[in-house]
């Protein structure tokens, strides 16, 4: 009999550790390749010793070689170097967006939980209202007063990705709420605010970590997209949106490398970050 139950035991386990197996693998590769693109957007623009903002005409429109790997743009401007370059911006402008995010998200969703009642009713309805307006209009219309304000697109994102941070973490501090410690510090006569110091911002910050990497994904494709629409940066400061925006004339000439590269970057991009997003979560859920 015990030999039958064990067996039912393995058989069960079984599928569970490989997809705990997988999901590590996945990780690790995540990591791995967000390593290599983060070195790419870095050490190549410091190690080319050129300026990716200088033109030479003679050198136009020229294909992937050994000596331009991913091709020339119209202004004969090394894409190779072009292109670490905008994935270096796009890459500050999405970390700067996420913790922008994260604080505005991590305050506000601990101070409703915490004073409850009227107050986190008002907030949650604030809440509701911003998601539902499309996250990308609203982008659009506060990146439309300021345009090509680097600014204005860090604004424009954590405004209107905040209020996911915000209920992850409301949902934790309501269940801190009911910890023997925190009621204890209130027995002992501790404040709502001390409380919210030195317990319910600390207790969630594992939450907001997470939502905040979960994030990265999201501010890079709308610094992208804001780009692409021509609200984002200006034309001549190379970002994955002004690169992608620069290669719909290219292709209709045939340069489709101009294209493929940055569009490829930007989704392995994505991928890597969610991919460690994840990893995070699951490590974060086993945990609890």
């Amino acid at each position: 009999m015990s030999s039958t139950v064990e067996a039912a035991d393995l058989r069960l386990t079984g599928p569970a550790v490989r997809r705990r197996g997988l999901r590590a693998a996945g990780t690790i590769l995540g990591v791995a390749v967000l390593v290599l693109i983060a070195s790419y957007a870095v050490f190549v623009p410091m190690l080319a010793g050129t300026d990716e903002k200088l033109t030479d005409f003679s050198s136009a429109r020229l294909p992937p070689s050994a000596a331009h790997p991913f091709g020339t743009d119209h202004a004969g401007r090394d894409l190779f170097i072009r292109l670490a370059s905008g994935l270096r911006v796009s890459l500050l402008i999405a970390v700067l967006c996420a913790l922008a995010s994260m604080g505005l998200g991590m305050l506000i969703g601990a101070v409703s939980a915490a004073l409850g009642g009227r107050t986190d009713r008002i907030v949650m309805r604030v809440v509701d209202g911003i998601n539902a307006v499309p996250h990308l209009l609203l982008g659009v219309v506060i990146v439309a007063m300021f345009r090509g304000s680097v600014t204005a697109i860090i604004a424009s994102i954590a405004l209107t990705h905040w209020t996911q941070v915000a209920r992850i973490v409301r949902a934790e501090v309501l269940s801190l709420r009911s910890r023997e410690y925190v009621e204890a510090a209130y027995l002992l006569g501790s404040t709502r605010r001390e409380v919210l110091r030195r317990h319910f911002l600390p207790g969630t910050l594992a939450q907001g970590v997470v939502a905040t990497v979960m994030l990265l994904p999201h501010a890079i494709w709308h610094e992208s997209t804001l780009s692409f629409l021509g609200l984002g940066l200006s034309p001549d400061q190379a970002s994955l949106g002004t690169l992608l925006k620069e290669a719909q004339s290219e292709v209709m000439l045939g340069g489709w490398w101009a294209l493929v590269f940055p569009a490829l970057l930007l989704l392995v991009t994505t991928l890597a970050v969610a991919a460690c997003g994840n990893g995070i979560l699951s490590r974060t859920e086993g945990r609890q």
